[in-house]
């Protein structure tokens, strides 16, 4: 039985208006907003605040609505937040500067589909040091998700023939995200690296990791009751490799890097899926970049360079060792007034976790954020996705895998500081997803992977 859940959205609202009353914010924007700190955080404890929001979300599940039913729900979330900050505790050194660990639980509570509710705990380190010409990093992020174990399952029915109607497993890859990313499951990333100065040119041995333990139940999805339920496999990517750096201009480098990496795809058992495709892969990256500031007001990292494929014989895909091309940047402009933008890129090969086949994962993005006076903040963004599974066709399954998906999002947020202690915001944002292979057949229900995604959120902080 589904317990009825109370929106947080009044309470949310009351306490801002109680907030305003008791404190007036009445004051001249350049004054900053009021401290009533009753408490003065050690020098150890970065971070200690509660956070609560209320969220519309408009298409739950993404799907298009020519089959199953758009699903609407209100979202209640709650999280707390503790950051440490442990150089204080390191005495009298100079050569750890950053010492860190966050942990951030997060509760996810949906009111109309209570399926999806899940809690997230998220565990982010990082620890930076220098000493003499050697510098050392390390940051890692962990996610656990305490959520429900059965994927969702996109068919009105379990029937045979077109009454039955399981369209919706041709779906759109920011689709499946939607849900896939509330299931239970553990997430890694980490990258280290020990970097080497002298004499204007370093050298820096470096390690990635991205990790996916989807820990979803598997069904064999070609009988009844489980036609158009969503199976889920592992994978991962972990490379390493070296860079060589030269300083063209002070704080400004040319570097030439190589990596040595391999991606795992798990394969289904026989009991779960007669197609027995994966894309399990091992790499060699060369990879030419340019990290640094360009200007006082403009740092940049880029990197891109040929991607030496070479896939186990059991890949779906007519050539087993390929070169692709891989590229990935980061740029941020410091400007005036309070304002910065941020511009990302990547493209990349990778595994799904849906599919058996590799794809071309491609990302453009933009964040542009303004603090317009001491407590207004705005921020606007902007992506576009893509997911390229044209890399091969998988046709032994029951959705061939020949297609090209695409995502346009925006957003917009606006926040506001009553006191230092506590903050309000409120953010907008809106998914776009549709086909981007013209020449998809009509056999694969292309207006099936088309789709529109709405979030409206109102959330409340208060930092200790």
């Amino acid at each position: 039985m589904q317990t009825k859940q109370t929106p947080v959205l009044p309470f949310v609202v009351a306490a801002s208006l109680a907030v305003l009353a008791l404190t007036g914010t009445c004051k001249a924007a350049d004054a900053g907003p009021p401290d009533y700190s009753f408490w003065t955080k050690p020098a150890w404890l970065s971070d200690l605040s509660l956070t609560v929001k209320e969220t519309y979300d408009d298409n739950v599940f993404g799907v298009s609505g020519l089959g199953l039913p758009v699903r609407t729900s209100w979202i209640n979330a709650t999280s707390a937040n503790l950051g440490l900050n442990l150089v204080p505790l390191l005495g009298d050194q100079k050569e750890v500067s950053t010492l860190s660990l966050a942990y951030n639980p997060e509760r996810f509570n949906f009111a109309s589909v209570s399926s999806q509710d899940y809690t997230a705990h998220r565990v982010n380190g990082t620890l930076k040091a220098k000493s003499g010409h050697v510098t050392v990093s390390l940051v890692d992020s962990f996610l656990y998700n305490d959520g429900n174990k059965v994927a969702p399952t996109y068919a009105l029915n379990q029937i045979s023939g077109a009454a039955g109607n399981q369209d919706d497993k041709y779906r759109n890859n920011f689709a499946h995200q939607l849900a896939r990313e509330r299931l239970e499951q553990s997430q890694d990333r980490y990258t280290a690296s020990v970097q080497v100065d002298e004499g204007g040119v370093f050298v820096r041995p470096i390690s990635q990791l991205t990790y996916y333990n989807l820990d979803t139940y598997l069904f064999n999805t070609s009988v009844a009751p489980y036609k158009g339920y969503q199976d889920y496999v592992n994978r991962y990517d972990v490379n390493g490799g070296v860079d060589l750096g030269y300083y063209v201009v002070p704080g400004l480098a040319v570097t030439l890097g190589y990596r040595d990496g391999h991606q795992e795809q798990q394969q289904f058992a026989l009991a779960i899926n007669s197609d027995q495709h994966f894309s399990t892969s091992n790499y060699q990256r060369a990879l030419l970049g340019l990290e640094g500031k360009l200007a006082p007001w403009l740092t940049v990292k880029l990197a891109a360079g040929p991607d030496f494929r070479d896939y186990n014989p059991d890949a779906p895909i007519s050539d087993l060792h390929t070169t692709r091309y891989y590229g990935e940047g980061t740029a941020t402009a410091t400007l005036p007034y309070g304002q910065s933008l941020t511009l990302g890129y990547k493209q990349w090969l990778f595994v799904s976790s849906t599919g058996l086949v590799p794809y071309i994962d491609s990302s453009y993005t933009a964040a542009y954020h303004w603090n317009a006076t001491k407590q207004l903040g705005f921020d606007l963004g902007v992506k576009y996705l893509e997911s390229n599974y044209r890399l091969g066709n998988d046709t032994a399954g029951s959705a061939p895998s020949d297609r090209d998906d695409i995502e346009e999002d925006g957003s917009a947020g606006v926040s506001y500081a009553f006191t230092k202690q506590f903050v309000l915001n409120v953010a907008y944002s809106y998914d776009k997803a549709y086909n981007g292979f013209g020449a998809l057949p009509a056999t694969l229900f292309p207006a099936y992977r088309d789709f529109t995604h709405n979030l409206v959120t109102l959330g409340a902080q208060f930092k200790f």
